[in-house]
């Protein structure tokens, strides 16, 4: 091969590895092809578990998952006497509601007992309208709550304190969050923020219009 050849075929190479890395490029450039909701949170859309509950609430009205839709609802288990995890979850959730602004009328906040000897309703009542007064405690009897927090994937142990009443109780920490049409969406961790729930929550409203 002449040395005229040579360089024609080192040209044509070089052009047609440009052209490659061209297309490769624009390939890259190219946004994702995808409907699916970029969550903050843990997406559990489909999943097959937390899809019903039938609770007397702090009022003693008889409430289930599928008397909440139009809203979307973080649901979450705890206790009235818990000392760190459950006040600042209901205080991250108001928190959130109020990032909504006028769409947080369109919130629902339940907050499931895992101590049904110490959560009374009236007690509930008190501790509710602490953080808003349009969340709704969900009180299980102690036999309901092994089927319940089975159902729920939720953990729960009570251990014992000093005195028979001074006992506390080991419990999940996350919460579920349910889309306007009552579909168990994302899981957001203990701890996530109300920036992030805030977002979450956005974006189900946004599919919901």
């Amino acid at each position: 091969m002449s040395i005229h050849a040579s360089k024609m075929m080192s040209a044509l190479r070089r052009r047609s590895l440009l052209s490659a890395a061209g297309l490769l490029a624009g390939v890259a450039l190219l946004p994702a092809c995808s409907d699916k909701p970029a969550f903050r949170g843990v997406d559990i859309t489909g999943a097959d578990y937390a899809k019903t509950l039938s609770l007397p609430d702090q009022h003693g009205q008889q409430r289930s998952l599928a008397d909440f839709k139009g809203k979307l609802v973080v649901l979450f288990f705890g206790y009235t006497q818990c000392p760190d995890v459950c006040p600042t979850s209901l205080s991250e959730l108001v928190q959130a509601k109020q990032r909504l602004g006028a769409d947080g009328a369109r919130l629902q906040g339940l907050f499931v007992s895992v101590d049904p000897e110490r959560d009374t309703p009236e007690i509930m009542k008190a501790y509710m309208a602490s953080f808003d007064p349009t969340f709704l405690a969900l009180l299980p009897k102690s036999e309901q709550l092994p089927a319940l927090a089975k159902s729920f994937k939720v953990y729960y142990k009570k251990v014992e304190g000093q005195t028979p009443t001074s006992y506390t109780m080991d419990h999940s920490a996350g919460s579920y969050v349910y889309d306007a049409q009552g579909r168990l969406r994302v899981y957001h961790r203990y701890g996530s923020g109300a920036e992030a729930l805030a977002a979450d929550l956005k974006l189900l409203l946004a599919e919901a219009r």
